[in-house]
């Protein structure tokens, strides 16, 4: 079985993200392996003291990102393909990769919002980042709305 990892963030197209990595997975005969990087600096925020660490908003986001995963895993399972999930904080695009290299995945399954110029050059693309450093194929699907 060829694993494909699918990096989801819970943006309001994960779903068409989601539904074209099933339908890919169900040609290739392949397993979904969903990732979720959450930013390493949840939980701090600015307050009257400077940057300050809240372990309970931490805990909480994580908790809420998690039922989020098990929802996911449990729909793609649904509709017959075979599915696992992590989550894990800190810089997305590396993590993706080595999670990939650690699944020995046939290919990395990502959505394209369809942005350009600009947008990448102040906010960046994870997509675009990681298509120039992976060794595995990506697979980038159209997620407009």
């Amino acid at each position: 079985m060829k694993n494909i990892v699918v990096p989801i963030d819970f943006s309001e197209t994960s779903e068409l993200l989601v539904d074209g990595a099933v339908n890919f997975a169900k040609e290739i005969a392949g397993k979904i392996c969903l990732i979720h990087v959450a930013p390493a600096d949840l939980g701090f925020a600015l307050g009257d003291m400077g940057f300050q660490y809240f372990p309970e908003i931490e805990k909480s986001e994580i908790s809420q990102e998690l039922l989020e995963l098990n929802g996911i895993q449990k729909k793609i399972e649904f509709k017959g393909v075979a599915c696992e999930h992590l989550l894990k904080q800190g810089i997305a695009s590396d993590i993706i990769l080595d999670y990939a290299k650690e699944k020995n995945a046939s290919y990395i399954v990502m959505g394209s919002h369809g942005r350009s110029g600009m947008y990448d050059v102040f906010i960046g693309s994870l997509t675009k980042d990681i298509t120039k450093k992976s060794d595995i194929p990506v697979l980038v699907l159209p997620c407009h709305k």
